[in-house]
């Protein structure tokens, strides 16, 4: 069964930063990985994603703020959120796509950033 392991939330004050792991288990060569995002209320919303070339795209809300990053040696994709803000404030998804671009996705991690 394919697992995604998500780690790296919690509670920041503004202007702080946190990094946000996930590692992908029982899945074969990965494709795209990305994170998203869901604030209460609202849609869930692509964050950032990087593909097997290492191209990468953000959202205009976190961009030069968070960067995302892949090892594909540990099926592992990272989000490195700094600069805070009590808008990013959400629940986070690691989604991965396979080889044959079946997307899974995480249970997500809470990202709480305080004022």
């Amino acid at each position: 069964q394919v697992q995604l392991v998500e780690s790296g939330g919690g509670l920041v004050q503004a202007g702080g930063s946190l990094r946000l792991s996930c590692v992908a288990s029982g899945i074969s060569t990965i494709n795209a990985m990305g994170w998203y995002r869901q604030a209460p209320g609202k849609q869930r919303e692509l964050v950032a994603t990087i593909t097997s070339d290492g191209s990468t795209n953000y959202a205009d809300s976190v961009k030069g703020r968070f960067t995302i990053s892949r090892d594909n040696t540990k099926n592992t994709v990272y989000l490195q959120m700094n600069s805070l803000k009590p808008e990013d404030t959400a629940v986070y998804y690691c989604k991965v796509n396979s080889l044959f671009l079946v997307s899974y996705w995480g249970q997500g991690t809470q990202v709480t950033v305080s004022s």
